[in-house]
């Protein structure tokens, strides 16, 4: 092909019917994997139609689809086209929408990390369902370049990626000069206790050693409006302060979970939520519409801990760390809201549903979750009072360097931390030296006032 759109495309079997070792199913298509689509597609001549069932549903894919450890193996990894990319010349045009519970936007995400710098490539995403085309406009430029010849300089544009915005039409995207924007970077958010009703998430704060324990529902699962609405044994959810600015995520969030089961097996989701919760809230309340309070979400298999193509029976009550990511968006989360993170087992709308009662204990100390954010950690609006001090004063150390403001109502005292307890010393001159030098790279201070907080850090008490 010379040019090609493609338009939510399944690039890989396994990310539709499995995520991170766990049985997973496209949104409301209950118990669906990949034998189903055989049904659904399976014709030919009435000759050779049993020997099609025999050959491919049952000798193949029966046989390799593993739905009991959802491993990933040789099966899956012939149907991931992220392993057929090496001679791939087309120009690209890639479309996807966040909220795509269907075809889930890591497909396309994928795939264009692998062919940038390979092919023409631009990005076009939106914030709907399944489906939904690029703009015909944006269409008719890519093909006339690449299929007619029409020098029309598209391919020299800057704009990689576009998207369109929360409450935008689909058809006026807002250009950036790439997705995930080149300005966002990784921001770690820890918990704070208080999970059974609401605990804290914030960036601004160590983490804390204490365990909190959720009981998965299983069978009997509400969907997460309901979790996210109302204290319940079924999951633990931990929230930011109100924002005071708007927070713009822009990528793919991981998240680590430290836990234990009290069974060999377990279930394992993690949804990123916009509160207040402005969508359905009853038990069988769908999180797929476009209006969902869902930011995004992820599932996993804590017996894939250590390897997705090996996974191994848990020990109940041994603690594992469980990494993984969510699925890619591009979010602005407006100020007033509230950004938090939600830890459950069976998700009712996607995931199996075992019978109810596995217990996980969640360690909070090794459990956070790390945001791609537009601006770095110095654009959360997290912090909870206004800092009126005039200069920035580390433990009892005024380092002379002025307060400024940072986004929201924060200010730089905000980001020092000194009040935390610091296990050591080195540690704590270790953290103002990183703020230090980010607040140099955004321009908030200069070389001789970086020097001086380092300083102030140093001559502190903070954590001897």
């Amino acid at each position: 092909l010379e040019g090609n759109s493609p338009v939510a495309p399944s690039t890989s079997y396994y990310h539709c019917y499995r995520s991170n070792g766990l049985a997973r199913n496209p949104g409301g298509w209950i118990g669906e994997d990949i034998d189903c689509l055989f049904d659904y597609i399976s014709s030919g001549y009435p000759d050779t139609r049993q020997y099609c069932i025999d050959t491919v549903r049952i000798g193949e894919m029966n046989k390799f689809q593993d739905r009991a450890s959802g491993d990933y193996n040789e099966f899956w990894a012939g149907r991931d086209y992220l392993n057929q990319l090496d001679d791939v010349k087309a120009a690209t045009l890639m479309a996807h929408a966040f909220n795509d519970w269907n075809v889930v936007p890591e497909h396309s995400v994928r795939i264009s990390e692998v062919l940038k710098g390979q092919v023409p490539l631009v990005q076009y995403f939106h914030q709907g369902g399944h489906g939904g085309a690029p703009p015909l406009e944006m269409m008719n430029l890519w093909f006339s370049r690449f299929l007619y010849g029409v020098e029309n300089g598209i391919e020299d544009d800057p704009r990689r990626a576009w998207i369109a915005r929360e409450g935008d039409s689909r058809f006026d995207p807002t250009p950036y000069p790439d997705y995930p924007n080149p300005a966002a970077a990784p921001v770690e958010l820890v918990l704070q206790p208080g999970g059974a009703t609401t605990g804290g998430l914030t960036s601004l704060a160590l983490p804390v050693a204490a365990d909190e324990t959720l009981v998965d529902a299983g069978d009997t699962a509400c969907n997460a409006g309901w979790l996210a609405t109302q204290p319940n044994e079924n999951r633990l959810l931990y929230t930011t302060p109100v924002l005071s600015d708007n927070v713009h995520i822009s990528g793919t969030p991981t998240v680590s979970v430290r836990l234990a089961a009290s069974k060999p097996a377990a279930n394992l989701s993690v949804a990123l939520v916009r509160l207040p919760w402005t969508s359905g809230t009853g038990c069988n309340s769908s999180t797929r519409g476009t209006t969902t309070s869902i930011i995004t979400r992820g599932w996993a298999d804590p017996q894939n801990h250590s390897s997705l193509t090996a996974g191994e029976p848990l020990v109940p009550g041994e603690f594992y760390d469980v990494t993984f990511q969510l699925q890619p968006d591009d979010q602005v989360i407006p100020a007033g809201s509230r950004i938090g993170l939600m830890v459950f087992a069976t998700d009712h709308e996607f995931t199996i549903h075992p019978a109810p009662g596995t217990e996980l204990a969640v360690g909070l100390a090794g459990t956070s979750v790390e945001l791609p954010v537009v601006g770095g950690p110095l654009a959360m609006p997290v912090c909870e009072a206004v800092d009126t001090r005039e200069t920035v004063v580390v433990g009892d150390v005024d380092s002379g360097v002025p307060n400024r403001a940072l986004a929201g109502n924060c200010t730089i005292n905000d980001h020092i931390l000194d009040a935390e307890s610091w296990s050591n010393h080195g540690l704590f001159v270790d953290h103002v030296t990183d703020v230090s030098s980010e607040l140099l790279a955004a321009g908030v201070i200069d070389n001789t006032e970086h020097a001086a907080l380092i300083r102030a850090a140093a001559q502190s008490d903070v954590g001897r």
